[in-house]
């Protein structure tokens, strides 16, 4: 059954609880500007404080470029879900909307399985001396305090390199006629841009629009699969995305397989899906370090292969 969802902005919001937010999300940046994992998982929800490797992995890799940061606080958001029970696909459409969509103060939040509750989302951005990252914060309400409910850390730029490198980038494989290049690209300035995965803005819907325009009809792109032919045998793609691996940005591809349980068919398959997904689309080449490609079987195990785009041959 539906969930009941409502959004308040800063605008809507009573002092009282913008104060507590507010304050709420600055004590927990200290923490992770001072590398106080413990503290902070003591102020986290137990569905998190109970599994808090990730968060603590987060903490380690920023925490030193953080330390020297002096965090601006964003307009605040509170979500409150209302449902019975946890909503499976609950939708938040934050602030004032016009006539063409979201406007500069708006956002949009997609988030599935949403327990009943109040949750508080704080963005700061956290300029450092190369870079700005953007800490972004989803408080929970418990009891009378807000407590740690998700941790996103996030660098603006990639290699030194912001949205908007990545969209001229774009723009110039789409004037060359690399559209599956353009489109890549236009992925990862959106991500660039987006605080969160689950959040939308009308910065990012107006680069989504404009992507629209050379999405790739034959890429397993949203919730639909492609078919590459190897050989005498045909793969199913199932995913196809640009992700930043240490210092370079690699493609990865997933594809289904009835088992990974021999590791060297498994190795065998995906170079030959790599060859035969470089042949058939060359100039992901020129736009990538190196590609991934890994076997997916039914139960969800994987099996996965890197190789250089040099040592694809």
């Amino acid at each position: 059954m539906a969930g009941q969802e409502t959004c308040q902005t800063s605008a809507d919001m009573d002092a009282a609880t913008q104060s507590a937010l507010t304050n709420a999300a600055v004590h927990y940046y200290d923490l992770i500007a001072k590398g106080d994992s413990v503290t902070l998982r003591q102020n986290s929800i137990p569905n998190l404080a109970n599994d808090f490797s990730a968060i603590e992995s987060t903490i380690k890799a920023n925490q030193a470029a953080l330390a020297t940061a002096r965090p601006s606080i964003r307009p605040l958001f509170l979500l409150t879900e209302q449902s019975a029970s946890a909503n499976p696909h609950a939708e938040f459409f934050c602030g004032v909307f016009g006539r063409n969509g979201q406007t500069a103060d708006s956002a949009v939040f997609y988030l599935s399985g949403l327990a009943p509750g109040k949750y508080g989302v704080v963005i700061a951005d956290a300029p450092s001396t190369k870079t700005t990252y953007t800490v972004s914060e989803i408080l929970q309400l418990a009891g009378s305090g807000w407590k740690l409910g998700g941790l996103y850390i996030k660098d603006a730029r990639f290699n030194g390199h912001d949205s908007n490198w990545f969209i001229s980038q774009a723009d110039a494989f789409q004037k060359k006629g690399e559209f599956h290049d353009a489109w890549l690209y236009y992925v990862v300035a959106r991500s660039l841009i987006s605080p969160l995965p689950f959040m939308s803005t009308a910065a990012t819907d107006k680069l989504y629009d404009h992507s629209q325009q050379v999405q790739p009809a034959d890429f397993p792109v949203n919730d639909k699969t492609a078919v590459l032919a190897v050989a005498a045998a045909t793969y199913k793609l199932t995913a196809l995305f640009p992700e930043v691996v240490g210092n370079d940005l690699d493609l990865i591809v997933k594809y289904e397989v009835p088992s990974i349980a021999d590791y060297n068919q498994s190795y065998q398959n995906n170079v030959a899906v790599m060859k035969a997904l470089l042949t058939k689309y060359p100039e992901l080449r020129e736009a990538f370090a190196s590609l991934v490609a890994r076997a997916v079987e039914p139960s969800g195990r994987d099996y996965g292969t890197m190789l250089a785009m040099k040592d694809i041959k």
